[in-house]
Formats: structure tokens, C-alpha cells, sequence
């Protein structure tokens, strides 16, 4: 199974392709190969992911020694 982070990187691939023209207009019609909103959505989805494993990677709170050398 896919990490969060990948899963990220492939909706960021997939939303960068779509807006490099994966959408094409001839006349009146338009064909669209992906769905942006949906990608974008689970782009969200996937940094909300990633976002919360990086917080729970982390304590939330740091030691600090003012103690120091006299």
C-alpha cells in the first residue's frame, strides 16, 4: 500500500497534468479526460493525510534546559 506523502505526489502529478491541457474544447464541445474537482478533492483529502502524520511525528511540545553553565 502507498505511503500518504505518495499519494499526495501522485495527486499533485495528476492535478498538474490536467491543467496542462487534459481538457480539450473543439466547437461547442469539450472533452475532459480527468476530473479536476475530484482530483483536487482527494489532493485535500491526502494533505490533511500527510498533515497529520507529520503532528503525530512530533510531541508537540519541546525540553528546553535554561539551567546553563555558572
Amino acid at each position: 500500500m502507498a505511503t500518504a506523502q505518495e499519494m499526495l505526489d501522485l495527486y499533485t502529478q495528476a492535478e498538474a497534468a490536467v491543467l496542462a491541457g487534459q481538457s480539450v474544447r473543439m466547437g461547442d464541445r469539450q472533452l475532459t479526460r480527468a476530473d479536476l474537482e475530484q482530483i483536487r478533492a482527494g489532493r485535500r483529502e491526502w494533505q490533511a493525510r500527510v498533515d497529520a502524520e507529520a503532528r503525530r511525528g512530533r510531541a508537540g511540545w519541546a525540553n528546553a534546559d535554561f539551567g546553563g553553565t555558572t
